[in-house]
């Protein structure tokens, strides 16, 4: 059966909207913290990058777990749980003394990248059919919203305040969506009776977190080192270890046969490329643009580029971006009901690789980084709000959560890829006479490019995803295809 829609289905996306902006707040908000961090806690740049590292890593694990219980038991009830842990571990961060303590806190912050997958099966459940696509496209936009303000909150949080206020501050709108989840979002009646796969969800775990580690450790081990390589083969046993469960158990955690159906498919494959794209340009864009402020004059006479901008000016350079997102993620809602969800993935994967290609070939100027940085979150607003459309119209209402929740995984997991092939460029391509401290241009040049490269060629891949998707309708209180969608 379905559930009925929502009598009030604004109120509960912009309740949905304000829970998802938070996860994605902490998500950047600690980024430009990280150099802070590591020297009030006496810690090692290693260290200090598994603050960030440990929130992915927790979110890719624990996102498919809890999707997969949302389908079970409410994905209200579990929206709830994954919000209470949320704010836990951002009290638990705003409290730490050690490094140690803040990467626990980090890691239980991430067990919410559940909200997404939740959060989409609930508009799913609540909102009117010919609602779903734009809400899917403002809860989308969020991923926008929440970065390009991390960032700038971060900054002035930074030069005013001590760095556990990026905590403090961040656990206040999650606490306020969890009341308001509580008491005016329905519980949807949608379940899926099942046992759970203990062994699928440690094996799928294991083979992620053992993906994360090499890809987020590669450069500083070694691309070829035995503990590169080694932790690499471990991933791709546990992988195989957890299809060979999957196909046997009863009720798995993620049906493999669900994952091999053709529009899932191709769809997390172009989830991986637009993470990779999208983390490729938003997130060297401060970097590049801060290069040359508050350097020793030995090496600031070596940085004949970048603008020298504030942490603050550095996160208004993302702010197109954002605007752009804002705009286009509910406006393609409105528009797939005419053009289709897998023509708007693929004209999302052009315009982001037309934004990566801009930045390479032009980024001497402010109002060059602008056009670029539009045309990137133009092109993240379509594809992000559309991915979501097309796993929801190609899976049954029972199995949401844990269809989108592998859907944000790969989409995170394309994001860690992107981010460790562009350092790995930038490491590369260092300035001489820099001891390897300082990027030349031509590594942000070379990394900008592949990633509007890798775009353009996501979006051939979209060619895959079927035309047309089966959307359901109830018919006498039964599930059954709609033919005007056949």
């Amino acid at each position: 059966m379905t559930a009925p829609t929502s009598r009030r289905p604004g109120l509960t996306l912009g309740i949905l909207a304000v829970a998802a902006v938070s996860y994605v707040l902490q998500q950047t908000l600690v980024v430009p913290g990280l150099t802070t961090i590591q020297h009030d806690l006496g810690t090692t740049n290693t260290w200090a990058t598994w603050v960030f590292t440990g929130f992915l890593l927790s979110s890719a694990i624990a996102t498919p777990l809890l999707g997969k219980l949302g389908d079970m038991h409410g994905k209200k009830r579990l929206l709830m749980i994954a919000m209470g842990i949320f704010i836990v571990g951002t009290i638990a961060a705003a409290l730490s003394t050690s490094i140690a303590m803040l990467i626990v806190a980090r890691a239980l912050q991430g067990t919410a990248g559940a909200i997404f997958p939740l959060a989409f099966g609930i508009i799913r459940d609540e909102l009117p059919r010919e609602r779903v696509g734009m809400g899917l496209g403002i809860l989308s936009a969020t991923f926008g919203i929440g970065g390009a303000a991390g960032l700038i909150l971060s900054g002035i949080i930074l030069e005013n305040l001590h760095w556990s206020w990026l905590f403090w501050i961040g656990a206040l709108p999650v606490a306020i969506a969890l009341v308001l989840v509580w008491r005016l979002i329905p519980e949807s009646p949608v379940r899926t009776p099942a046992r759970l796969d203990w062994w699928g969800a440690l094996t799928l775990s294991f083979g992620l977190a053992a993906l994360l580690v090499a890809l987020s450790e590669g450069e500083h081990w070694g691309w070829l080192s035995v503990a590169t390589i080694g932790t690499f083969a471990a991933s791709l046993a546990a992988f195989v270890s957890w299809v060979a469960v999957e196909l046997r158990v009863k009720d798995p955690l993620i049906d493999i046969g669900l994952m091999r159906n053709r529009p899932v498919f191709w769809t997390n494959i172009a989830a991986v490329i637009a993470g990779f794209a999208m983390f490729g340009t938003f997130l060297l864009v401060p970097t590049f643009v801060q290069l040359g402020r508050g350097l020793p004059p030995q090496l600031a006479d070596l940085v004949t580029y970048g603008f020298h901008a504030s942490a603050i000016v550095a996160g208004l350079y993302l702010i197109p971006a954002s605007v752009a997102m804002i705009i286009v993620g509910p406006v393609a809602g409105l528009l797939e009901r005419r053009f289709g969800a897998r023509m708007l993935v693929m004209t999302g994967m052009i315009v982001l690789g037309c934004g990566g290609l801009t930045l390479g070939l032009a980024h001497s100027s402010g109002y060059q980084i602008v056009i670029a940085m539009s045309l990137v979150g133009s092109g993240v607003g379509l594809v992000y709000s559309m991915l979501a459309k097309l796993i929801i119209d190609s899976v049954e209402p029972e199995v949401t959560g844990v269809a989108m929740g592998m859907n944000t995984v790969m989409r995170t997991v394309g994001g860690v890829v992107g981010g460790q092939v562009g350092a790995a460029i930038l490491s590369a391509n260092a300035l001489p006479g820099s001891n390897g401290l300082l990027p030349a241009e031509r590594g942000f040049t070379i990394t900008f490019l592949l990633a509007g490269v890798i775009a353009v060629v996501g979006a051939l891949g979209c060619l895959r995803i079927p035309r047309a998707h089966r959307h359901h309708v109830t018919v006498d209180g039964v599930l059954v295809p709609d033919p005007a969608t056949e």
